[in-house]
C-alpha cells in the first residue's frame, strides 16, 4: 500500500487552543497553503478525508486537480478532546493534564476519547485503505497514531506542519 498522509491547512483558531473534533473554519491563507501542498504531492489514485471542513476542503481541492473524488471517511477524524475543546491549553486544569500524562493511552480526563481510542480508530481506518496509491487528508493526532502503528518509534512525538504530507512506511 502506498499511503501519503496530509495534514490540513491552518485553521482559523487562536494559537494555543485545544481543538480536535471542533469543526473550525480555515485561515485566510487557505488558497496559498492548498496550492503549495498540491504542488508537493505524489500522484494518487484515491483521496480519503476526515469529514471536518479543515480537511475536506483541502481533499476536495486535491481530488479536483487530479480528476478524482474525495471520499469522506469518519475514522480519520481528529481526537475528541471532550470538555477541553475550544479552551486554551494554558487554562486546562493541571490535575487533568497530569492524569493524562500519567496514563497517556487510557486516561480521558476531558471526557472525550483516549489516545488508545484514537489509535484503535486509526488502525481500523488503515485496514480500509485501498492498495493503489492513496492520499488521506487528516489531522495531527491521526497522523501520529498512523506513524506509531507503522512502527515509527517517534510516532507520538512526530510533528507535522499544516499542509505538509508524510509518506507512511
Amino acid at each position: 500500500m502506498a499511503l501519503t498522509l496530509l495534514r490540513h491547512t491552518t485553521p482559523a483558531v487562536a494559537p494555543g487552543t485545544c481543538y480536535g473534533r471542533t469543526d473550525l473554519a480555515l485561515a485566510e491563507s487557505f488558497e496559498a497553503e492548498a496550492e503549495a501542498a498540491l504542488a508537493r504531492l505524489p500522484e494518487v489514485a484515491h483521496v480519503l478525508t476526515s469529514p471536518l471542513t479543515r480537511c475536506r476542503r483541502l481533499a476536495e481541492r486535491v481530488a479536483a486537480a487530479r480528476g478524482l473524488m474525495a471520499e469522506v471517511v469518519p475514522l480519520w477524524t481528529e481526537m475528541d478532546f471532550g470538555r477541553w475543546e475550544g479552551r486554551p491549553w494554558s487554562e486546562l486544569p493541571r490535575d487533568e493534564l497530569d492524569a493524562w500524562a500519567a496514563d497517556f493511552y487510557h486516561a480521558r480526563p476531558h471526557g472525550g476519547e483516549s489516545v488508545a481510542d484514537l489509535r484503535d480508530r486509526v488502525a481500523a481506518a488503515l485496514e480500509q485503505v485501498p492498495e493503489a496509491p492513496t492520499l488521506v487528508v487528516t489531522h495531527m493526532g491521526a497522523i501520529k497514531a498512523a506513524l506509531h502503528l507503522s512502527g515509527r518509534a517517534d510516532g507520538w512525538e512526530h510533528t507535522v506542519p499544516f499542509g505538509t504530507a508524510v509518506p507512511l512506511p
